[in-house]
């Protein structure tokens, strides 16, 4: 067994899929609109779903935003360089809001970033030896 996806609901779909692509580097896996249901569907990630896991983008056409609620916690990414990584965020248009640093209480490096929605994306800095 393994994870196939997270999904996340998204107000404006147009808006969502260029924050995970342009500023966070992902691909559009595949995408597809169900006009009976009136939403649509967008897979992103940074490989192939057959080989990692990605996210589902689901966008109900009728719906513009989302309370995000207090159960939601954040979507972890592995990083070279979380410095590295902020700074490409912000450059991108991003928006940064935990910059890069030594956890509370321990050493790893993260960070924080919020996608158009408010969704919480940490980067975790890898471990060098």
């Amino acid at each position: 067994m393994r994870i196939l996806h997270t999904m996340l609901r998204v107000g404006d779909l147009e808006k969502s899929i260029a924050f995970y692509t342009d500023v966070l580097g992902m691909k559009v896996l595949r995408r597809k609109d169900y006009p009976e249901g009136r939403f649509t569907l967008a897979f992103v990630g940074y490989q192939d779903e057959a080989e990692g896991t990605v996210l589902e983008l689901t966008h109900n056409w009728d719906t513009n935003k989302y309370d995000l609620g207090t159960g939601y916690g954040h979507i972890a990414i592995g990083v070279d360089n979380a410095y590295q990584a902020c700074e490409e965020v912000k450059k991108r248009g991003g928006k940064v809001t935990r910059e890069a640093g030594p956890m509370k209480h321990g050493v790893t490096v993260i960070a924080f970033v919020e996608d158009p929605d408010g969704y919480k994306i940490e980067f975790i800095q890898k471990k060098t030896a």
